[in-house]
């Protein structure tokens, strides 16, 4: 193995020892504060809350899209209502109602 001259002076040593003792130190210290219990749990829950975001972010999407689907069912295109569509929903609906009034009144009488 071939030797290799420093020609650095001992001041020039010293000083290169410092600044990596400094460095090494910074390293350290950040180190420290990744594996810090505090940061461990601030990372989990920013992850959870991201994620969450995300998941309601789509949930809402969806949602939008279902409620505007089924709005272009009953509306038209300059937003008036398709009567022959609301009216048969409409008195489904009641209808619907009417037999669950009438079957509650049997169960309580």
């Amino acid at each position: 193995m071939a030797e290799t001259s420093d020609t650095r002076t001992p001041a020039q040593i010293e000083a290169d020892i410092k600044r990596r003792r400094e460095v090494l130190a910074e390293t350290l210290d950040e180190i420290g504060v990744r594996v810090h219990p505090q940061t461990i749990i601030g990372d989990a829950k920013a992850k959870v809350v991201a994620n969450v975001d995300r998941t309601v972010g789509r949930a809402y999407v969806q949602v939008n899209r279902v409620v505007s689907e089924v709005r272009a069912q009953f509306v038209d295109a300059e937003g008036g209502l398709r009567l022959e569509r609301v009216v048969p929903v409409a008195v489904l609906a009641v209808g619907v109602v009417g037999l669950l009034t009438v079957g509650s009144r049997r169960r309580k009488g």
